[in-house]
């Protein structure tokens, strides 16, 4: 199957081969047809799928058919997304794939001044991609417009969630139109979103491209078993020793993120840090500087790196295994992206066992172990528990405890701060 047996119209159809694409991806594939009859839907498909497009293409399709392309240009598709980084990655989409239709669009998200944001809307927007809690000042500010809104997209929900963004899904909820399509996409089906997608989705369409909670075929783990005092003597010489130009390393912790990426600079070796205390504008140059290989290596927190799409990244380690196995699904996901292979390390000590044991089992496989030569572990030392540094907790932790920047904090007004 290729684009052109999907129905897109021609403006459609140019755009998706000046992207250089020819062939839809399963998700697309099985999405937009379905999308295009005007059914809500919920899609759950791992990362690097081509979800984006997946609900993008027949948005703007349907937009088209419609003929709504009057000269005020309101409100007509609203895409929510959880963190600022995947925001600005499916506004990208969006511009690529509109660029020949009358439609417009913009992003909006917190962390940096409203004022812009507010000027745009009232030039006039079709679709519009936000976070939950910039889009909440703007509907209180009463500076944006979502009453003749014609389709929702939640995507990468299972995160909103995890994320204690469900009041604020709520909230926005009340001011959209009841006559309106809804779109929910998620990685993983857990029994919130089955919950969500009950309250807000009629008679939705299932579609699945990967089995919940897999790892990714295409990409080769293992798990390096070592002292957690030479993870960094070891993460260096696998860097060093296998030429790696491009690599992601997730830490559980902000402060981690930065004393690694600050260690790691020391051994020669050029990193950046994104978190959520990074501002925005350091969290966009240091993801640029390491798309064009300025740094070889990005030291990232999981809700910082959760909007990162790069098809050719050939490395991910877990310097540090997160404390909710789904979050090792995502990692992962960041490599072996549309087709390619990608390698998936974790630097595992005696504290995390529980940890891996976690994964292996939501995973259903065992990770092949890797001992190092000169990196055997000390089997003297006793495992401790562990600092989670206050980032997320334990999964049986309230949501409605934890901050929107994934730390401890009060939450803060006008929005800033917010994702």
């Amino acid at each position: 199957m290729t684009f052109n047996d999907l129905g897109l119209n021609k403006l459609l159809l140019k755009a998706i081969a000046e992207q250089g694409y020819e062939k839809p991806t399963p998700i697309q594939e099985q999405a937009i047809p379905v999308i295009l009859q005007r059914k809500d839907v919920l899609a759950g498909a791992q990362t690097g799928t081509g979800k984006t497009a997946g609900f993008t293409l027949p948005m703007l399709e349907l937009l088209l058919r419609s003929k709504q392309q009057d000269s005020k240009h309101h409100v007509k598709a609203l895409v929510l997304t959880p963190t600022r980084e995947l925001a600005s990655q499916v506004q990208d989409n969006i511009y690529n794939y509109a660029k020949h239709t009358p439609y417009k669009s913009t992003v909006i998200f917190g962390g940096v001044k409203i004022n812009p944001q507010i000027v745009a809307l009232r030039k006039g927007i079709d679709i519009v991609v936000a976070t939950p809690g910039r889009l909440l000042d703007h509907i209180s500010q009463k500076t944006i417009n979502l009453s003749k809104v014609d389709f929702l997209i939640l995507d990468e929900a299972d995160r909103m969630l995890d994320m204690g963004f469900v009041n604020d899904i709520k909230k926005i909820m009340e001011v959209l139109p009841k006559e309106r399509q809804t779109l929910l996409f998620s990685a993983t089906y857990s029994e919130d979103i089955k919950k969500l997608s009950n309250k807000f989705l009629k008679s939705p369409t299932l579609i699945e491209v990967a089995r919940a909670n897999t790892s990714s075929e295409t990409v080769a783990q293992a798990i390096y078993h070592v002292d957690k005092t030479r993870k960094r003597e070891l993460l260096t010489q696998l860097i060093n020793e296998g030429e790696w130009k491009m690599v992601l390393v997730f830490t559980r912790t902000k402060h981690g993120a930065n004393r690694l990426s600050e260690q790691l600079a020391t051994d020669g070796i050029t990193s950046a840090a994104i978190h959520g205390n990074k501002s925005q504008n350091a969290r966009t140059k240091a993801l640029e500087d390491f798309k064009k290989g300025k740094v070889r290596v990005l030291v990232a927190t999981d809700i910082a790196a959760r909007g990162i799409d790069i098809d050719h990244l050939p490395h991910v380690v877990n310097y540090e295994l997160p404390n909710v196995s789904e979050d090792y699904v995502h990692r992962i996901g960041r490599t072996g992206r549309a087709g390619n292979k990608g390698e998936a390390i974790s630097l595992v000590c005696v504290d995390e066992d529980d940890f891996l044991a976690s994964i292996e089992k939501l995973i259903k496989k065992d990770i092949p172990k890797v001992w190092l030569k000169g990196f055997k572990p000390d089997p003297s030392i006793k495992a401790e528990p562990i600092n989670m540094g206050g980032n997320r907790g334990a999964r049986n932790k309230p949501r409605g405890g934890q901050s929107r920047n994934g730390g401890g904090g009060a939450r803060s007004s006008a929005g800033r701060g917010r994702r």
